[in-house]
Parts: structure tokens; C-alpha cells; sequence
């Protein structure tokens, strides 16, 4: 019987234990995509007890506690609540998390950020709370160090077009940190053209590009000068939330009359949302690609499941779930009309059954210009697990080359997250050793330990050009807000 947590965990050979030491284990991170607080990165305030730096703002735990019948005071704070208090909720939740990676998380979180090794349960809280205010009362614990000490090159953040990016931009002219904070390019609100967010979101638009956004021409006109923004603060990812993969032929006079439909307050269909959103995105797929940008397509979220909690807390609070519908479809034809101007574009779907179709997809849309130019997207969110990183790393390995993949990413609004890599290594690392254990590939350490190191970092450092002349862009003067 193998120890808890050992430095053998989740290594079943010797085999997986070598690539893990020798060539995972070392790599830097490239967090390319996250929703950490630009702001929070900046202002640098210590974190003054654990529980705000574990509990705060990280939906997968709330989950966890709220199905371990802990009330939602406990869970996102209430009145009278201490931090100690839901820490000790959520100390008596993990317990029950065993089979969840939520368990192993939590335990690589304080063992690796902390040196804390106790197991995490309801008897160990208060050692547990003790040991760790010796970390914030000494000389605290900062969202930079955070990232400096787990070894993080460059953090992708989640950002609206309409942002003025000033924390980004301050970052910049800091340029003193030990990694880069980029931007990424997020505009669901442009083309949820039926949501309540649709017409305010055009009014902050307007506001941020200096004029009103009253046809549709200019809404083209705006998204490309915030694409320029943002690429003069250095982005080179953008980011869909495509809940739904939707496809319809459509002119720019067709989307312009379902755009002044919208601005007017008249219904729009769901032909003509899938004729604006088309068009709209293959639009936006030109500025990428004209920019040198990856794309990301998040595919088949069923997101604010629970319609009182959604009104009490908001979104991205632990309401939302896994979608189906169609896919292959309307996808294929999505990519295919973005014809010689496809950008740099990674698939991800929340539907772990889409893995084989993504993967199969892809291949239809390498170009031989740069390798794993489409890329089948990690497992993601409620596939980063286990068996979820094991699914689709096969199904890429079986229609693709695993070995041009760009990797993990966190996905997380918590500073504690990088050690969710470390678990994702350890994975990678064992699927590749049992493969050489079982003489299904030659036991070639220089090979395998390339395709270790590509994977982990250099795959993404080379993929986005975080690492190019051409990437390392500074605030010009002509930066503006």
C-alpha cells in the first residue's frame, strides 16, 4: 500500500516517476487562460487568513459544501459568519470529497503554498488554521508571491472589450514581477444578442470607444479598435463562451438589420440570433487572425441553472452544469467559413462526449502552418479530473498528436490553483509511463521527455508567441484608456 500523497502520487512506475522529476516537475507554468482579478495582481494586498485566500470566490468548493448540506452562509459569508467559521465548514466537508479532485487539490494547496501536511479533516481545522496564520502573520501572503512561488511565467486574464485594462496597463509599466499579466479578449455580451446584458453592454461599448454605437457599422468599427487595444496591452488570446454552437449564413446587411432590431427593443429570432452571432464571429475571427491571436471556443456550459440563486448571488457561483445539443454540425460549418482567415483556434467542450468529435474536427482544419495550429482544448472544468484529463488526452493521442498539445490551464479565480498543474503532470506523466511499461511506445526518455517538456510549457510558450520579440509588447505612449 502506497502512502497518501507520497512523491509517487498518481506515479504507478518508475517509468512515469522519471519523466515526472526529470522533465515535468522543472517546467515553468503558462496560466493562458484564468479569471484572476487584474486589480488584485496589482494592488498586491496580503491576504490576511486562509480561508479568504482558499474559500473566497472558488465555486468548485461551494459546490462541495453546499452538498455536504453546509448552509450558504457558510459558503459565500453571511452575517455573524467568521472566516474561521467557514474554514471549518469546509474542513468538514473534504473529508467527504475523497473520490472528488477536490480532495487531492485542497491537500496539494496546503502542502505545497503552505508546507502544511496534516490530512484535512474536522480534528486537524485548528492545527491546520494555526499553522497557516503563522504564514500570514509573519510576512504575509500576496497574490504576486503566490504566483512567483509556483513557478508562473505569464497569466492570461478574462477581460470585456469594453475594460480599460489600466491594471494591465500599470503591470506593464511596472514590468517588474517575475512574470507577465496579459489580457484576454472575452466578448460574450456582443453576440448574446437576446440576453438582458445586450443593450447596456453596447451602451459601455459606446462609452469606451468614444461614440455611440448606433448601427451596425459601428459596432464592427468599435470591436476592431478594442481589438487593437487590446493587443497594443498585450493580448494574444481571445475567449467565447459558446453555450450553444449555433450556424446560419448571413450578410453584413442581414446582421445589420437584426442589430437595429435589437437596438430598437424588438424580438429577435433564433434564426436571425444565429445569423448575427455568425456573422458577428467570423468578423471577429479575421481581427484574431490578422493579429496573430488564438481563439478559444468554450462549448456546451448549461451556466445560472438555479434561477433564485442567480438572483441572490450572480453568475459563476457553483448554478451551472453540463450542456448538450448539437454540435459537429453548425461547428464544422462555424470553422469552415472562417475558410483562409482561421485563426489559431483551441476547442474545448464541457461534454466529455464530445471528446472524439472535437478531436476528429480538428483535423480537418490543420493548414501545415504552425503545428497543432487547432487544438483539442484541456479538460475542462467539470472534466478536470482524473478520468476527465485521461479522456481527452487519449482522444487526442488517438485522432491527433498529443505531443504538439498546449496543456493545462487553471480556468480559476483562486491564487491557489496552481498546484491543479501539478496534478495534471503527475497524469500526463503516467498515462506516458504505463505506455512504455506495456511496450506499446519504445522507452526513448529524450523523446518522451521532449514531448513532457512541450506539453507542459513550451507547446503554449511557442503557440501564443509569449516568448517572441513580436509578443513582448510595451505600453506606447498612444495606449490610452
Amino acid at each position: 500500500m502506497k502512502a497518501f500523497m507520497d512523491d509517487q502520487f498518481l506515479l504507478n512506475s518508475d517509468t512515469a516517476a522519471l519523466l515526472y522529476e526529470q522533465f515535468a516537475k522543472p517546467m515553468p507554468i503558462i496560466d493562458y487562460h484564468c479569471h484572476l482579478d487584474p486589480k488584485e495582481i496589482y494592488e498586491n494586498k496580503p491576504f490576511s487568513n486562509l480561508t479568504e485566500v482558499w474559500l473566497y470566490g472558488d465555486h468548485y468548493k461551494w459546490r462541495a459544501m453546499r452538498a455536504n448540506g453546509i448552509a450558504e452562509e457558510y459558503v459565500t459569508g453571511g452575517e455573524g459568519v467568521s472566516d474561521y467559521d467557514r474554514f471549518l465548514a469546509y474542513a468538514r466537508t473534504v473529508p467527504m470529497a475523497i473520490g472528488n479532485p477536490l480532495y487531492h487539490w485542497s491537500h496539494l494547496e496546503l502542502k505545497r503554498l503552505f508546507g502544511i501536511e496534516d490530512i484535512i479533516n474536522e480534528k486537524n481545522a485548528p492545527v491546520i488554521w494555526e499553522k497557516a496564520n503563522q504564514v500570514f502573520e509573519g510576512s504575509g501572503m500576496t497574490p504576486q508571491e503566490l504566483v512567483r512561488v509556483s513557478n508562473v511565467r505569464v497569466v492570461c486574464t478574462t477581460d470585456d472589450p469594453a475594460d480599460s485594462l489600466e491594471y494591465h496597463i500599470k503591470l506593464m509599466e511596472e514590468d517588474r514581477h517575475g512574470f507577465q499579466v496579459r489580457p484576454s479578449f472575452r466578448p460574450d455580451k456582443v453576440l448574446e444578442i437576446n440576453r438582458a446584458t445586450f443593450l447596456p453592454w453596447i451602451n459601455r461599448l459606446g462609452e469606451a470607444s468614444g461614440y455611440e454605437v448606433s448601427d451596425y457599422s459601428l459596432l464592427l468599427k468599435a470591436l476592431k479598435e478594442r481589438v487593437d487595444f487590446f493587443h497594443k496591452t498585450g493580448c494574444l488570446l481571445s475567449d467565447h463562451a459558446i453555450d450553444t454552437v449555433l450556424y446560419a449564413d448571413a450578410t453584413e446587411e442581414q446582421a445589420a438589420v437584426i442589430f437595429a432590431k435589437a437596438l430598437r427593443g424588438e424580438p429577435v429570432s433564433l434564426e436571425e440570433e444565429a445569423q448575427y452571432k455568425t456573422f458577428t464571429l467570423v468578423y471577429l475571427s479575421r481581427l484574431y487572425a490578422d493579429h496573430g491571436w488564438a481563439m478559444q471556443l468554450h462549448i456546451h456550459a448549461h451556466r445560472n441553472n438555479n434561477t433564485a440563486m442567480m438572483g441572490r448571488l450572480g453568475p459563476d457561483t457553483g448554478y451551472d452544469s453540463i450542456n448538450t445539443g448539437s454540435l459537429a454540425g453548425p461547428l464544422v460549418r462555424l470553422l469552415d467559413s472562417m475558410e483562409n482567415n482561421l485563426p489559431r483556434t483551441i476547442l474545448y467542450s464541457l461534454n466529455a462526449s464530445d471528446n472524439d468529435v472535437l478531436a476528429s474536427i480538428i483535423g480537418s482544419f490543420q493548414d501545415g502552418t504552425i503545428p497543432g495550429k487547432i487544438q483539442l482544448g484541456s479538460a475542462w472544468w467539470f472534466n478536470d479530473t482524473i478520468d476527465g484529463m485521461l479522456a481527452q488526452m487519449k482522444s487526442l493521442a488517438n485522432m491527433g498528436l498529443i505531443s504538439r498539445f498546449v496543456g493545462m490551464l487553471t480556468d480559476s479565480r483562486s491564487f491557489l490553483s496552481y498546484p491543479r498543474h501539478e496534478y495534471f503532470r503527475r497524469i500526463l506523466c503516467n498515462l506516458l509511463g504505463d505506455w512504455v511499461e506495456s511496450g506499446q511506445v519504445p522507452a526513448d526518455m529524450e523523446l518522451l521527455g521532449s514531448i513532457v517538456e512541450g506539453i507542459c510549457y513550451r507547446n503554449a510558450e511557442q503557440y501564443f508567441r509569449f516568448g517572441s520579440d513580436s509578443a513582448s509588447i510595451k505600453v506606447q505612449a498612444e495606449v490610452t484608456q
